[in-house]
């Protein structure tokens, strides 16, 4: 009999061994260049303690398909607040289950009625609660996040009487900056020295200051920031963010903070197609972000739909429906099927990515200065990462040959001089037409008399050339507003124009001062009429934009660049339909980091095909087909 029993144990031991090794082997492995993690609001947090076989459940078919590095559980949303032992409950089974842990708060008020309703932080019973649940956090967590709802937009009595004489932008940031100190970071440091509290910062970056984001003091006062990488579908939604932001603003936010951008944060929402999603997915990666959270639980959970596709479905696109059905779930009524979820999605997107993330280097782009808490042009970067010129924005004047200025760089007070000296060094200046209105009466006349005037001139014909009598056509459009900009003649130079019957409109101009070059790049009326410029239009602008990067992108917009240091790019195109591109660098090949292929250019003469300067290294170029929704990875071979 015991002979019997210790044969019995050692085969339970054995079964037990296999199985945790079957488990392990279809556990999804970890990603090789960045970590996954999970935002659990508080109402979902409070579920899972009251309903463990549903926290059981819901874990295993994440996990299942989904590896996951860190969870975040909130504790307090819009009025509801988790009890310290509902937080430990949660906390102790993702423990258990060898994920990393973490707190999370979102400072809503209730209510609301679908729009958001911020704590009002004039009122004593919201200051106590911000300041209880700090505390409360920080006692069951080394480390907690702000989700991106920490702003202030109350306009109550109490904060009338309390913001006095101050403009409500400077009254939110002093009172976010204060409750950041005292009622955040405070009693939870008191309740906790070790811990650290974490700010994620939204989407919208253009009304910070409005909203009491704080972007000069915010990122010193936390030891760590995330961004909002969440873009969306743009038609149907209020921001109508452009793509390109997903990867932009992590850009920008980490060259606010070196080093202390923790990752962006995804979601969902409003998606209207999977590919969407995936989009927002793959260029937080391609940022170069060391981790990307994925708002929220519950959203992994539900089916993946693969609706307003049609178009594009049969295709061989970056996300394949049907390849990713194949891995995951079987296909439909086929044995063994079961239906695929947003975790599936998720999985499936960032393996794509993950392929080549480890191969790019650090992003480089067209410099943009883009001063803390300002605004103006807003999303124009960002749109002109959407015509494919590549950008790398900063909060403060970059060491670069040529820097880009949108009207927000007024918002410093030496930005004259900035470009003045810039100028007098040899290097070159591009400013918006937005800018030149904002500076023609404030000194702006002692490096140029170009000015915006107040007529409005809608052309549909195009031209480009350098020289006097210079001129190639390249294109024609529907009519577009352009605000028209009065220049001297012989003193600037109108290098790309555009034509109605009556006249015309510098859609770039160019001017010397000291040792450099001046540009005014004119701005429609509607900054999405970017779109809708020729495409020989855009690669007219390109060609001046991005002088001295190592690769231009000729074609249609909607297609992004993505530009890296040691030799490698990314193209990726937003269209619903294949897309013809040409790549031009001095390099002789290329690989496609995608499948291995290498493939040789064709030698061209010059990067710049209405060039002012005479024909440097040689180039070569290459004619791509991008598929919809899609991006290719390629390094550049001598």
């Amino acid at each position: 009999m015991l002979t019997l029993r210790k044969s019995l144990a050692v085969l339970l031991l054995l079964l037990g061994a296999c199985a945790t090794a079957w488990a392990a082997a279809a556990a999804p492995a970890p990603y090789r260049n960045f970590k996954v993690t999970v935002y659990i609001p508080v109402q979902v947090v409070k579920r899972m303690a009251k309903d463990p076989a549903w926290m059981r459940w819901s874990w295993r078919t994440i996990s299942s398909r989904l590896h996951v590095n860190k969870v975040f559980i909130e504790s307090y949303r819009a009025g509801v607040c988790a009890t310290g032992p509902e937080l430990e409950r949660v906390k102790k089974f993702f423990v258990r289950h060898g994920v990393a842990v973490a707190g999370g708060m979102a400072m809503l008020a209730p209510g609301g009625n679908g729009q958001f309703n911020t704590l009002d932080y004039a009122l004593p019973q919201d200051r106590a609660l911000a300041k209880r649940m700090s505390a409360l956090t920080a006692r069951h967590f080394n480390e907690f996040i702000l989700d991106d709802l920490y702003f202030f937009n109350t306009k109550s009595l109490a904060d009338i009487a309390a913001k006095g004489n101050l403009s409500w932008s400077a009254y939110r940031m002093r009172t976010m900056d204060e409750v950041s100190r005292n009622l955040i970071l405070g009693p939870a440091k008191a309740a906790n020295p070790k811990v650290k509290v974490i700010i994620k910062f939204p989407n919208f970056y253009p009304s910070f200051q409005e909203m009491g984001f704080d972007l000069k003091n915010e990122p010193k006062i936390f030891p760590e920031i995330w961004t909002g990488d969440e873009t969306r579908y743009a038609p149907t939604t209020d921001q109508q963010l452009l793509p390109y932001e997903s990867y932009e603003i992590f850009r920008y936010f980490e060259n606010i903070a070196p080093g202390r951008d923790g990752g962006g944060w995804v979601d969902p929402i409003a998606m209207h197609y999977l590919d969407r999603y995936a989009e927002q997915l793959w260029d937080t990666i391609l940022a170069k972000a060391p981790a990307i959270n994925l708002f929220e639980y519950t959203n992994l959970l539900q089916t993946a739909n693969p609706k307003n596709r049609a178009a594009w479905q049969y295709l061989p696109t970056t996300f394949n429906y049907f390849q990713m059905l194949r891995q995951c779930c079987g296909m439909p009524g086929a044995p063994g099927y079961k239906r695929p979820l947003l975790a599936n999605v998720v999985a499936y997107a960032l393996r794509k990515v993950d392929r080549v993330a480890g191969s790019l280097g650090q992003p480089v782009g067209l410099a943009t200065y883009r001063p803390l808490d300002s605004s103006g042009e807003d999303f124009l970067p960002e749109m002109l990462g959407m015509i494919g010129i590549p950008i790398e924005m900063y909060p403060h004047w970059p060491h670069a040959k040529t820097v880009f200025l949108t009207e927000a760089a007024r918002e410093d007070p030496h930005i004259v001089q900035e470009i003045a000296a810039h100028l007098r060094a040899g290097d070159h200046v591009i400013i918006t037409s937005g800018l030149l209105r904002a500076l023609q009466n404030h000194g702006f006349d002692q490096i140029s008399a170009m000015r915006v005037t107040h007529s409005i001139v809608a052309p549909t014909r195009y031209v480009a050339g350098f020289g006097f009598g210079a001129g190639t056509y390249i294109g024609r459009s529907r009519p577009i507003l352009f605000p028209l900009i009065h220049f001297f003649t012989n003193g600037a130079w109108a290098v790309v124009r555009g034509l109605d019957d009556q006249g015309g409109v510098p859609l770039l101009l160019m001017e010397r001062y000291g040792k450099g070059e001046l540009y005014v790049l004119d701005v429609p009326d509607e900054q999405n009429d970017f779109y809708s410029l020729p495409p020989r239009v855009l690669d007219a602008l390109r060609g001046y934009l991005t002088q001295g990067m190592p690769v231009r992108l000729d074609g249609p917009a909607k297609v992004s660049l993505f530009e890296y240091a040691n030799g490698t790019f990314v193209v990726e195109s937003y269209r619903n339909h294949p897309v013809a591109v040409r790549i031009t660098g001095g390099f002789a090949q290329m690989k496609n980091l995608t499948n291995g292929v290498v493939s040789g250019g064709n030698p061209v003469r010059t990067v710049l095909p209405f060039a002012q300067h005479p024909a440097g290294p040689r180039q070569y170029s290459y004619e791509l087909r991008i598929e919809p929704h899609s991006f290719v990875a390629f390094r550049e071979r001598s």
